[in-house]
């Protein structure tokens, strides 16, 4: 074997890359990077039924996107086909492999009648049966003995052979299925690790036996990786969880912090610092140290990285990593860019920053409907009083922050907004305003919004706001 790693990610045109498989191509990606091996590319593109062109695009764009890169060229097995029915016709030669007329449904009508386990029961092992038309060619497992393997993160896995079905290798159209065309591949790619989740760790076994029968003198080493759960400790699912990393690209989430935040499913750096950059870890990770039990992909935990890494980047920066969230092109991205700070320590996601400026856009604001019940209806007459006092001190102050500040804290005192203890309650008075003016409850500081906004368009939304009161 080579001296330096080969790591392979192998995904099937049949979906997105969603988080799991994102998880294990970055896994893969940092043990080739720490050792200075190779992380070659594999499309498993066989299953000519359900395969679609366009989800290969999308899955290497998204591992682009990522900053995953591969090494070399891309392997597509639809162009080696011929590598694999040779091989199946080895095992067939041998005797390690037989053709089976078997419907699914007759497979399943006798395992009900037998009481036993589901599966394939070797019905046609010595019925003799000829290839053709609906017919598929399947391995000959051994009755007897086990296959075991040592796993980096499961440790030692055996499996008894005579619970090992008669799988197939080639389908009834003639094309293979994912086993023999991956240990194929692998051996001749001269891949060295095989890290990939724990849903193929009851296929291990079969590419094991697979390897032996075929006269192979290869076997990598494997890390199963933990699967990932929801909130309900519920294996994720495509079907009821957001999984798919193209989704989250679009949401707005920044891709070094969606590296970082995969890279701690299922490990942790040893000093307990989990927000770092990619080189650290890179140097830090070992798949030795991945532990085996599930591991909770918490959304939540997702925001708080990526607002992290959002209020990181320099101003000029998250002005135009925020431009293609940006419905209104570069008139939002001129809006946005003097108050750019303000806003970019204030969003989780890109997707955020559009609606906390759309305010300084024009001269009217659409009021959120849930904002002004809960900012000035639910206030009554104490919003209708801050109102006024808002438009009669910001008439006359000087229009910048310090002043404009100091005119609100003297409304809420003229409106009635003071505790026990003399105190204006600001965040109270100011709902009235920031409604008025942003038509939001939440966005940037209000004081620097209104110097933005400008004068005029201030008293103007105000004196709206308060006829409609």
């Amino acid at each position: 074997m080579p001296v330096a790693p080969r790591l392979r990610f192998a995904p099937s045109p049949t979906g997105y890359l969603h988080v799991g498989s994102a998880r294990a191509v970055l896994f893969n990606w940092l043990v080739a990077r720490q050792t200075g091996g190779e992380m070659l590319l594999r499309i498993e593109d066989t299953d000519v039924e359900r395969n679609r062109p366009e989800l290969t695009d999308n899955i290497l764009e998204t591992m682009q996107w990522l900053g995953l890169g591969w090494d070399g060229e891309p392997l597509y097995q639809s162009r080696r086909l011929d590598l694999y029915r040779e091989a199946a016709e080895k095992l067939l030669a041998s005797g390690r492999a037989y053709w089976c007329d078997c419907t699914a449904e007759q497979v399943q009508a006798r395992a009900k009648e037998r009481g036993g386990p589901p599966g394939y029961d070797g019905f046609c092992r010595e019925r003799g049966v000829e290839p053709g038309p609906g017919v598929a060619l399947r391995f000959h497992t051994p009755d007897e003995g086990t296959t075991a393997f040592d796993d980096l993160v499961r440790g030692h896995v055996q499996f008894d052979n005579a619970v090992l079905e008669d799988f197939v290798l080639l389908r009834s159209n003639g094309m293979p299925t994912f086993l023999l065309p991956n240990i194929v591949d692998d051996a001749d790619m001269g891949v060295t690790h095989v890290v990939r989740g724990e849903e193929h760790v009851n296929g291990t076994p079969k590419y094991l036996l697979l390897a032996e029968a075929l006269g192979l003198d290869y076997r990598p080493v494997f890390a199963h990786l933990p699967v990932l759960v929801n909130a309900q400790r519920k294996k994720l699912s495509k079907r009821r969880d957001s999984v798919s990393v193209a989704d989250f690209r679009a949401g707005g989430y920044l891709p070094e912090a969606m590296v970082n935040y995969l890279a701690l499913l299922g490990w942790g750096p040893p000093d307990g610092v989990e927000i770092r950059p990619l080189g650290e870890i890179v140097e830090l990770f070992r798949l030795e140290d991945v532990h085996s039990s599930p591991a909770f992909f918490d959304v939540k935990k997702l925001q708080h990285f990526n607002a992290e890494y959002i209020r990181a980047l320099p101003a000029d920066e998250f002005v135009t990593r925020a431009g293609p969230y940006l419905t209104h092109g570069d008139e939002s991205s001129n809006v946005l860019r003097p108050i750019a700070e303000l806003v970019r320590d204030r969003v989780r996601l890109l997707s955020e920053v559009e609606p906390m400026i759309e305010f300084l856009r024009g001269d009217d604001v659409e009021i959120d409907p849930e904002s002004w019940q809960k900012g000035v209806a639910k206030l009554g007459d104490r919003a209708a009083a801050m109102l006024d006092a808002a438009l009669a001190r910001l008439a006359s102050c000087p229009w910048e922050r310090d002043a404009v500040e100091a005119a609100l804290r003297d409304s809420a005192v003229d409106a009635g907004f003071v505790n026990a203890e003399g105190q204006a309650q600001m965040s109270k008075a100011q709902a009235p305003v920031r409604v008025a003016t942003t038509g939001r409850t939440v966005g940037p500081p209000l004081y620097e919004s209104l110097v933005e906004l400008g004068r005029d368009r201030t008293l103007d939304r105000l004196q709206k706001a308060r006829q409609r009161l």
